[in-house]
């Protein structure tokens, strides 16, 4: 089984060629290596006949997945099925394209001396020579700060301002005249009769035009 400077690797091979992916270990984005053409199948030394599970290698993993499965105690036989019917000299081809896409893609990540994993160049403190995992950006970690100050400052100022002034309640008038509910106009919305307010000249409570009694005190009005 190959093994990768980075703790996840992807095998992205094919009959016709080799290429992988190496993954940070901090983030997990990956660089792909340049695609190396097999010169022994450009020669046609290849076996036929086999699979195509065997023939195509592009889903092959060596990291993730392929550790997951290798740890479960049959990942040898998956890795040797997916290369099985491949010739020695392919073999021997994929090996040494391995070891130069390693030489590749070292040249994009940095390990961390504390740590000792290998990052990218985005998760790489290089004044600190350490991953930002140990010794986070200080510029990053002010910005996110004062970012995180202000939106507490804009959720505390909004909790202190009224923005709803009106009233909550609100009752249904009935239309004294036909008895319905009349809206929130001046006239019903059912009737169409006048709903001002007068105000009884005995108790003073007001009282809906065309009502001929008050109905606080029973005064004729």
């Amino acid at each position: 089984m190959l093994k990768a400077f980075t703790r996840n690797y992807e095998d992205n091979s094919t009959e016709s060629g080799f290429q992988f992916t190496f993954y940070c270990d901090l983030c997990h984005d990956g660089y792909k290596s340049s695609f190396v053409e097999s010169e022994t199948y450009k020669k046609g030394s290849l076996l036929r006949g086999v699979t195509g599970g065997a023939r195509v290698l592009g889903g092959l993993l060596g990291g993730r997945l392929g550790n997951a499965v290798w740890h479960a105690g049959y990942g040898g036989d998956v890795l040797s099925e997916r290369f099985e019917g491949m010739s020695p000299e392919w073999q021997k081809e994929h090996e040494k394209a391995f070891e130069y896409a390693q030489n590749e893609a070292q040249r994009h990540f940095h390990r961390c001396h504390k740590c000792r994993q290998w990052v990218c160049d985005a998760d790489f403190n290089e004044d600190d020579g350490l991953c930002v995992e140990c010794a986070p950006r200080m510029n990053v970690e002010v910005a996110a700060a004062r970012s995180r100050k202000m939106v507490e400052d804009i959720n505390a100022k909004a909790d202190e301002t009224t923005i709803f002034k009106g009233e909550i309640e609100s009752k249904t008038i009935i239309c004294p005249a036909c008895g319905k509910p009349a809206g929130t106009g001046k006239f019903c919305s059912n009737c169409g009769a006048n709903l001002s307010l007068n105000i009884c000249s005995s108790c003073g409570a007001t009282v809906a035009k065309g009502v001929r009694f008050c109905g606080e005190c029973g005064t004729p009005l």
